[in-house]
């Protein structure tokens, strides 16, 4: 792999050359490609760093093969990770730090691929040694955020004080685990006044693990790489708008003392694909907005005892429904775990399926009228610039604090209710909640649909969202100047 001598750190008025090293999750590798296209659609040229299996699900979404290069990465294996393991997808989230020493052991390749295509900057989330290795070489580096700036703000941030001290007292035989949970179960200090984001006991129980496990490789904590990394890159750039995180985007540039820069509305991409046959002609039947569409994304897996509440849930609506969800943990299909009788007692009106779906075409079909969602931030998105009623039932990590910024800050979408110490839900409640947003005469229904729409129409405004680019792209070349 060469590269011509006027692209070593050279750039000129109006192009650059940037490197994109994201976390080998979907969820972060299809955003970087998103901005990716953003630039060359400018003149830019990008040079993309992903698994090499993984490079085939994301050529079709190069908008600019002439432009974005791809350059395969050789995933390692390590002990306890499935062969042949590339992403979070291939692998169940209990093991994830399994992958992310995977990740780490590419450092050498990476260094390399770095000094040999001399990019102007490389933008990148996961690998914290980027700011170290590339400041020596002229090149800038950017930290790049695709999960909420709320996200970053309320944990990751150096006010948490999460010290080595702090995240032995979190360990489960530390001395003092309880009295720093309910910590985390409030804002860190100065975070933005009147936000209802807060943490539920179960939340924290959960985030706990993943914020505090030190990594094999680096001796670090999740906390630790994130805020190091966040405190030697040359900016910090967010998958985000001000219109919907303006105060958490500051509060996160005060706490950092260096330029936040936002590249505004994370829309989806335009359809290019239409929904499989199979799938339209099944909700094609249904009337106008009846059909209740529920997807947790591509890593979470439920319990068997929660995947049949949720389905005994959707079956007390008395709605047309599509629930596209893994197999729960110890089943292989979904059909095997569907509560007894269920399935003939939905035949006409219910679809439980257990492989992949096209989401967004799903989410635009006319029949489709409400999106039960985990809220991972790339669903958020997609829930948002949809015709909807948003129901959030969040599992994860970030997915807790979108569901407060969605339910609580723009009150366009409902959260289901969940038992304080353990998350529990049940059927009835989840029901009832749903039966009430599609209820055209319900005030709660009528609030969220309103300010659903308002919302929707600003974000979908091509000017606002150029003009994010424009900017974004601006404040990229000064920063290099």
């Amino acid at each position: 792999m060469s590269t011509n001598d006027s692209n070593n750190n050279s750039m000129n008025k109006s192009t650059f050359h940037a490197a994109m090293y994201p976390w080998f999750a979907m969820g972060h590798l299809t955003p970087f490609l998103h901005l990716s296209n953003k630039f060359a659609e400018k003149g830019n040229k990008v040079s993309f760093f992903s698994p090499r299996k993984t490079i085939t699900k994301l050529q079709q979404s190069n908008l600019h093969p002439n432009l974005i290069t791809f350059y395969p990465l050789d995933v390692p294996h390590v002990d306890g990770l499935p062969h042949g393991a590339e992403t979070m997808s291939d692998v169940h989230i209990s093991i994830s730090h399994l992958l992310i020493t995977a990740f780490y052991l590419l450092k050498d390749h990476v260094q390399s691929l770095l000094i040999e295509l001399k990019p102007n900057v490389v933008f990148y989330d996961f690998a914290e040694w980027i700011p170290s290795f590339t400041t020596p070489l002229g090149i800038k580096s950017l930290h790049h955020t695709v999960v909420s700036a709320a996200s970053t703000a309320y944990l990751l941030v150096p006010s948490r004080h999460l010290d080595s001290a702090s995240i032995a007292r979190l360990s489960p035989n530390g001395e003092d685990k309880t009295n720093t949970e309910i910590k985390l179960m409030g804002p860190p200090p100065g975070f933005p006044l009147n936000s209802p984001i807060m943490l539920h006991r179960h939340e924290v129980k959960t985030i706990t693990p993943f914020v505090t496990r030190k990594n094999e490789v680096t001796g670090l904590s999740f906390y630790e790489q994130v805020t190091n990394s966040l405190k030697a890159c040359d900016s910090i750039s967010i998958r985000t708008c001000r219109e919907i995180e303006g105060p958490y985007c500051d509060y996160i540039e005060t706490q950092y003392g260096k330029p936040v820069l936002l590249t505004g509305p994370a829309l989806p991409e335009k359809l290019t694909k239409p929904l499989e046959e199979k799938w339209a002609n099944w909700l094609g039947v249904f009337s106008p907005g009846s059909v209740l569409y529920c997807a947790f994304g591509s890593e979470w897996v439920l319990r068997k005892d929660q995947f049949q509440e949720l389905l005994l849930g959707f079956e007390l609506t008395e709605m047309p429904f599509f629930v596209a969800l893994k197999p729960p943990i110890g089943c292989t299909t979904v059909e095997e775990a569907l509560p007894e009788g269920f399935e003939e007692r939905v035949r006409q009106r219910g679809v439980v399926h257990g492989g992949w779906v096209q989401q967004p075409q799903i989410l635009a079909h006319p029949s489709v009228g409400c999106f039960v969602t985990h809220c991972g931030f790339g669903s958020m998105w997609e829930a948002l610039m949809s015709h909807c009623q948003i129901v959030l039932m969040p599992h994860l990590g970030d997915q807790f604090l979108n569901t407060r910024i969605l339910a609580g800050d723009l009150k366009v979408g409902v959260e289901v209710e969940r038992r304080e110490e353990d998350g529990w839900f049940t059927k009835e409640n989840f029901s009832r909640l749903v039966k009430g947003v599609m209820d055209e005469t319900d005030p709660i229904g009528i609030e969220i649909r309103e300010n659903h729409n308002k919302l929707r129409e600003t974000l979908s405004n091509k000017a606002l969202e150029n003009s994010y680019t424009d900017n974004f792209i601006s404040k990229i070349q000064d920063l290099m100047k």
